[in-house]
């Protein structure tokens, strides 16, 4: 009976909300044109933080293959310390949301990243040996990071895209919003602009 009783309560909780409705905002209002910005800036924020995160595991991996390679018995020390302060540099090379619009920048960090690569994946993958089981699974998580930055910076153009299109179809409702609003700006791209 008692167990009747919640469930009953639960019932009525759950069907009395269901009576309400909706509330619904006017696509042309103010209110509608800050919920879509805010939605877009979300999107965007996320997808770069997708592939910031990714980026970051992939300079973790590489850090913690040269770790073990530094291990071995063969291991050219001297050159894996080279190959560590390279990778620890990546980060500070990177670029961001804003200064990516000089596409030299892009650049610049892409080739310094495969050059560090290519001297890990020559030490980690000699063609003369197998590698041990932890070597070849970092070495692989890596490439598989790496060939999915392609994929990250398709995605976050879509987002910046769609952002961008909406502040200029939208321009003048968000000049009227004010603060932060009016002061929104399109956000460059990886895709190279006429």
């Amino acid at each position: 009976m008692k167990n009747s009783l919640w469930l009953l309560l639960a019932l009525l909780l759950a069907t009395s909300g269901c009576n309400r409705k909706p509330k619904l905002i006017d696509p042309a209002s103010k209110e509608a044109v800050k919920t879509q910005v805010n939605i877009l800036r979300d999107t965007v924020q996320a997808r770069w933080q997708e592939m910031v995160a990714s980026d970051d595991a992939k300079l973790q991996n590489t850090q913690q293959l040269l770790t073990i390679l530094e291990t071995q018995p063969d291991a050219n020390r001297e050159q894996v310390n080279y190959i560590r302060r390279a990778n620890t540099r990546l980060k500070i090379l990177r670029y961001d949301q804003q200064n990516m619009a000089e596409s030299a920048r892009i650049d610049a960090y892409d080739v310094a990243q495969d050059s560090v690569l290519r001297m890990v994946y020559n030490m980690a993958l000699p063609a003369d040996k197998e590698p041990p089981t932890d070597i070849k699974t970092l070495t692989t998580q890596i490439q598989d990071a790496n060939a999915e930055v392609v994929v990250f910076r398709i995605r976050y153009d879509q987002a910046a895209t769609r952002f961008n299109n909406y502040l200029q179809v939208h321009g003048a409702e968000l000049q009227q919003l004010g603060g932060q609003y009016s002061k929104l700006k399109p956000l460059p791209l990886f895709t190279l602009q006429n």
